[in-house]
């Protein structure tokens, strides 16, 4: 695996942007049986008190006749940041706020997926891209 960033510095200067294909949804559901059925299609799920929140491919929600009103495309953000790194969520958060684009964020093991609504992906790739570019280690 590749050198993990800890650094603000470090992580957006190695953040890397991509756009992932497709168009996601956010979904809650409070059917335990459905949101069962749909998490082996879901990108990413959290279980909240209000009920079972999964990240859907635009498709799957639509086939599952849930909402999709509000479509939202991924990018991927291809640094190893440290799950204590801290100020790559802030300075991305800011970057597109800057721009009027939303985000939410959602961070793995291994990446940080930004997902802005997708008439917005071009514009959320180029601030994160010149955000990057600003960056110096």
């Amino acid at each position: 695996m590749p050198e993990i960033a800890h650094s603000a510095a470090a992580m957006i200067s190695g953040m890397e942007p991509q756009l992932r294909d497709g168009a996601y949804v956010f979904a809650s559901l409070t059917d335990a049986a459905l949101a069962t059925k749909l998490q082996a299609e879901a990108i990413a799920s959290f279980r909240e008190d209000e009920g079972i929140s999964l990240i859907l491919p635009l498709s799957v929600a639509d086939a599952a006749d849930l909402d999709g009103s509000q479509p939202m495309a991924c990018i991927t953000l291809n640094v190893y940041s440290s799950l204590n790194g801290v100020g790559l969520t802030a300075a991305v958060s800011g970057a597109l706020g800057a721009s009027d684009i939303p985000c939410n964020i959602v961070t793995a093991c291994h990446h940080d997926h930004v997902f802005v609504p997708l008439p917005d992906k071009t514009r959320a790739l180029t601030a994160l891209q010149t955000l990057q570019s600003s960056a110096s280690v």
